[in-house]
């Protein structure tokens, strides 16, 4: 980045062994939060990457190279959350290599995906992080199938180019509506060619109101609960959303400002409501956030809140019924999973008695063995 020693490096260079391609590879990371960037941060990006391409066209226009290349990334044609500054510095080179193909320099800028082999700049990439990558159907290629790219990149022709290993089935899973636009249509059509209905990706959010109208209030929190718990599973990377506890708090989870963001994001496209940034921060738990999400989606039932909605026993209720929603029924013995559930819902009863059992009982003393019969069948559910 410093111009007056690239200019120094290029004139000490051997004239029996002239200087013949430049392959630009350098890059450095400042990762923040739009609101959170400033001068420092961008220049400490933009001068491993821009300026020292800047420094190299300059000190090489006049050479007679067979190749100039220099490594950009897909951050400057898809975006990614948290580096406005490094998607910047790797548009200036994009530019640059039209620039100088436009002056009759070689010229070529590589936008590449994601790596298999551990790098200075992705060695800090987590879970969560390879999760986001891998939701824009980007995989990891292997360093030969980097280097192949590589060749046919500059076989090409064109002077930016995406060098992406992307699975278009993973792409076609995803919500349209939470894509970089550029990728949306190969989304849609999941590399077929063909295209899919729009409800098929996610085209329009669910009418989240008026599926919550008229449901008890445990029921709305219930299903805004598991929308909630489902997402963040996603964003940490999860298969599973009982991972996600409903009690547990975000930041404990392994949540932080990016990837707050992309939750908040995701809810935003699932409801069709806008929501804040600070969105897992003002409510720190997905129980707390489905609570708040139920006050915006169903005004109407938004007064004090149920007291057992928010109940310990009722977020367990709700990880039971995930697991079996998830669960394959051919795995089980059923039969010894309903016995089980049966005994706890009498016990359960037992314990709770209506204000209705004088009543039955009284009924029972007179009633006949046929009409015990049917009381065990009605009341019990057991046959």
């Amino acid at each position: 980045a410093d111009r007056v020693t690239v200019n120094d490096v290029v004139a000490g260079i051997d004239p029996a062994h002239p200087l013949t391609g430049v392959i630009h590879a350098a890059g450095a990371l400042d990762d923040a939060m739009l609101p959170a960037q400033s001068p420092e941060r961008l220049a400490r990006v933009w001068g491993a990457k821009a300026t020292a391409a800047a420094n190299l066209h300059a000190a090489t226009a006049h050479l007679r190279l067979g190749t100039f290349v220099m490594f950009s990334s897909f951050a400057s044609d898809l975006g990614t959350p948290s580096q406005a500054n490094y998607a910047a510095a790797n548009a200036f080179c994009d530019a640059l290599a039209s620039h100088r193909q436009g002056l009759g320099l070689p010229g070529l800028s590589v936008a590449w995906g994601l790596w298999a082999a551990t790098s200075g700049l992705t060695a800090r990439l987590d879970t969560a992080n390879l999760a986001r990558i891998g939701r824009l159907g980007i995989t990891a290629n292997s360093t030969e199938e980097g280097l192949a790219l590589l060749d046919a990149a500059c076989r090409h022709g064109r002077p930016h180019l995406l060098a992406l290993k992307l699975d278009t089935r993973a792409l076609a899973a995803q919500d349209t509506a939470t894509l970089p636009t550029p990728l949306r249509a190969l989304a849609a059509t999941g590399g077929s060619g063909r295209g899919r209905p729009a409800a098929a990706v996610g085209g329009r959010p669910t009418d989240w109101a008026g599926r919550l109208r008229g449901l008890p209030s445990p029921e709305q929190h219930r299903l805004l609960l598991n929308l909630v718990r489902s997402h963040a599973a996603t964003v940490l990377g999860h298969a599973d959303p009982a991972t996600v506890h409903p009690d547990a708090s975000f930041k404990d989870l392994g949540f932080d400002s990016l990837t707050g963001v992309e939750l908040r994001n995701r809810l935003a496209a699932a409801t069709g409501l806008r929501l804040p940034a600070a969105l897992v921060f003002d409510h720190p738990e997905a129980a707390a956030l489905a609570e708040h999400l139920r006050r915006q989606l169903a005004p109407d039932d938004a007064g004090a809140p149920d007291r057992d909605v928010l109940h310990p026993v009722f977020n367990e209720l709700v990880r039971l019924e995930n697991s079996l929603s998830d669960v394959a029924v051919e795995e089980l013995d059923s039969g010894a999973v309903t016995t089980r559930l049966e005994t706890l819902l009498s016990r359960w009863k037992a314990m709770c008695p209506s204000g209705d059992d004088a009543g039955a009982v009284e009924r029972l003393q007179v009633a006949t063995a046929d009409q015990v019969l049917d009381f065990i069948d009605n009341e019990l559910g057991l046959s």
